[in-house]
């Protein structure tokens, strides 16, 4: 009787890694559209992607783990470290280098900073879309604990931020679009696709698993935390890797509708 039951049973629905080409017609249309609140969803989609962030550190609503502030970007030009809200504009958009802070983020050391370089692409960027957000904020004086998922539109002074469903309704949306020649439909993909999005890009530039883990902060294998993803070289060149292996199509099932 439970065999007969479970050959009629659906299967499971989970998030599926979303690929880099959807990703960046996300981002395309935003810097269309120059919208604040565009820029601010395309942005965080960008950061949650290059740094494999859980939905409650790249949206401005504390979820299981906490968001991330101003306070915790910082952009190097070369080995120069830049003051996010007092450098120069134009070293700020030449800035070669970023990273972010865990505070209280999940399962991540205090104080830990993980960072990243430039991935080759001018506008789906973690470092461009850490230096748009952190321009934006200051144009409007934030205060540096402001969340990075956050924007003001004139002639509002008062920050939105943005949550989950925001993030969840943009990436269906694109999702209707392009998902089908991937192997996707919409209910596939929400905002928490983004974690797996990244570590998927990263497995196919053939990123060894342990430093995927390490660098996504999966604790399962306790001795990782003894390892140090702070240390330069276990981070350098892997954005421009992440967007060569983030282009990938999933096998289609029979919902999947033909071209």
């Amino acid at each position: 009787m439970l065999a007969s039951y479970r050959k009629t049973d659906q299967p499971p629905l989970r998030v599926k890694p979303i690929p880099v080409p959807i990703l960046r017609h996300i981002m395309s249309q935003a810097i269309r559209s120059q919208q604040p609140s565009d820029m601010a969803i395309a942005d965080m989609l960008c950061l949650a992607f290059f740094f494999l962030l859980r939905p409650g550190e790249y949206t401005g609503v504390a979820s299981d783990t906490q968001p991330f502030f101003l306070r915790d970007v910082t952009l190097y030009l070369g080995t120069q470290r830049l003051h996010t809200m007092t450098a120069p504009l134009a070293h700020l958009q030449a800035a070669t280098f970023v990273t972010l802070e865990f505070t209280t983020q999940k399962n991540a050391v205090r104080g830990e900073v993980i960072g990243l370089s430039c991935s080759g692409d001018p506008y789906f960027c973690p470092v461009a879309a850490a230096c748009r957000r952190v321009l934006h904020l200051r144009t409007h004086h934030a205060a540096p604990t402001q969340p990075l998922a956050s924007y003001c539109q004139a002639p509002s002074t008062h920050f939105t931020r943005i949550t989950p469903s925001d993030l969840t309704q943009v990436l269906r949306l694109a999702t209707t679009l392009l998902g089908p020649t991937h192997g996707f439909l919409p209910h596939h993909v929400s905002a928490r696709s983004l974690r797996a999005s990244g570590a998927m890009a990263l497995l196919c530039a053939d990123v060894d698993t342990d430093r995927i883990r390490l660098i996504g902060r999966w604790r399962s294998d306790e001795m990782l935390r003894y390892l140090h993803v702070q240390a330069e070289p276990v981070m350098r060149n892997l954005s421009p890797r992440m967007l060569l292996g983030g282009h990938f199509s999933l096998l289609p099932n029979n919902a999947v509708p033909l071209l």
